[in-house]
């Protein structure tokens, strides 16, 4: 285990639950590579585990194209948030509807019966919405009354929702006795407290304050600053309880260097007798295992490269140890296609590219039946002999065995080993 935890994408403002099967979800912003600012950020993924160290790539869930209401020139899917009551789980994210993205935010609504699949959206929260105001987070509480909480700008908001789950009721106030409140509000529950957590406006580089209360809407008791920066201009977490203990999901710009290419991370959260929250510390070894770990894949295949399937300066090579690789996708317009590939009746597979590279962050570009997806980050293996690495992304095969992945390089050095294709389980 390491941080950050999710290497192959670039993701961020993670939003973490634990539902009735027992896995610990993420549902997180999804930073597209290249960016271009915040503006394309989209496709939105959600992550699993039970064990906090496998953490499986679920698979996109929703994008901008998927929002008829949204703004035309889609992008701008921001930090969202997951609840779950009655059976459907709720899907809420921030989007613009207009050109004029920062004026014409809303909170729109996804719904499934699956906790990582099958979302349709269901329009946007009447009543919500204007200038700045994003960063949806929805508690339950124990007597399955939902709050909506949101903000942006240096005001936040609550309120409560509907039974339907998609509209107020009553107004939204303001949160009173927050101190430097600048966005990324998210409430939890312990020993009979409500605890808000968000991102202050230290300058350039924000960090994690919080407050507490004796009700879901305040007023709140500011209690002080529990993450400090962590080297990205934007801070946005989460807190959850997962087998016993508490942690604290992040995200940081450890991988790019960019603020806005960032990676999600995760660290052990520790609370002092009288329910303050202690300074959390940022590690890079992560958490331990808390389990042996299961991944709901129901088949699994591996894709060796053949002369027949390079070009553009990719080539075959043999190893020392005679294995068959792929190498010289540093060159522009080098590639490897596998097809044929089995995707069953259709659904959801992850695939997964073995790897060895020296570069620091070398990448791939990924294209399945035609569509394109966000450049597969490849972080270093050490050496160009040591096959550790494994880049997994989940994508939508067809059924049967026409698919068609591409592998595209000219963004670094790298060998390639084979693939593997894991269908998971609807």
């Amino acid at each position: 285990m390491t941080n950050p935890i999710i290497t192959s994408i670039f993701t961020a403002d993670p939003s973490a639950h634990v539902w009735e099967d027992g896995r610990i979800y993420i549902y997180a912003s999804h930073d597209m590579d290249p960016a271009k600012g915040c503006d394309l950020m989209d496709r939105y993924h959600v992550f699993s585990s039970d064990d906090l160290v496998n953490w499986v790539d679920e698979g996109e869930i929703l994008s901008s194209k998927d929002v008829a209401w949204g703004r035309p020139e889609g992008g701008f899917m921001w930090a969202p948030d997951c609840a779950y009551k009655n059976g459907t789980y709720y899907f809420y994210y921030p989007h613009p509807s207009e050109s004029d993205w920062n004026q014409s935010w809303k909170i729109g609504v996804a719904t499934s019966q699956k906790p990582a699949s099958g979302f349709t959206d269901q329009g946007y929260i009447p009543g919500l919405g204007g200038f700045a105001m994003i960063d949806p987070c929805v508690f339950v509480d124990e007597d399955e009354c939902a709050y909506m909480y949101y903000g942006g700008g240096g005001h936040c908001q609550g309120g409560e929702l509907a039974e339907d789950m998609m509209s107020l009721k009553g107004d939204m106030r303001t949160m009173e006795g927050l101190e430097d409140f600048h966005e990324a509000a998210w409430v939890f529950k312990r020993n009979g407290l409500y605890y808000m957590t968000y991102a202050d406006n230290f300058k350039d580089n924000n960090r994690m304050r919080y407050a507490i209360s004796k009700d879901p809407l305040g007023p709140w008791t500011y209690k002080g600053i529990f993450l400090e920066p962590t080297g990205c201009s934007t801070t946005h977490g989460s807190v959850a309880e997962y087998k016993g203990q508490w942690y604290l999901f992040y995200h940081n710009q450890e991988i790019s260097g960019r603020g806005n290419l960032r990676s999600i991370c995760m660290d052990n959260l520790h609370f002092n007798q009288d329910g303050t929250i202690q300074t959390v510390i940022q590690t890079k070894e992560g958490v331990k295992a808390v389990g042996e770990g299961t991944v709901p894949y129901k088949s699994k295949k591996t894709y060796a490269a053949s002369e027949s399937m390079v070009r553009g300066g990719a080539v075959i090579e043999k190893t020392e140890t005679g294995e068959t690789v792929v190498n010289n996708f540093h060159i522009a317009g080098s590639y490897c296609l596998f097809d044929r590939v089995e995707g069953a009746n259709g659904g959801r597979g992850t695939i997964a590219i073995h790897y060895a590279t020296e570069e620091s962050l070398a990448k791939l570009e990924l294209i399945v039946n035609d569509t394109n997806y966000s450049l597969l980050n490849t972080p270093s293996t050490g050496s160009m002999m040591n096959f550790t690495g494994c880049a997994t992304i989940t994508v939508n095969l067809k059924p049967g065995n026409e698919n068609v992945i591409t592998l595209l390089g000219g963004y670094g050095e790298l060998r390639l080993s084979f693939i593997t294709v894991c269908l998971l389980h609807d």
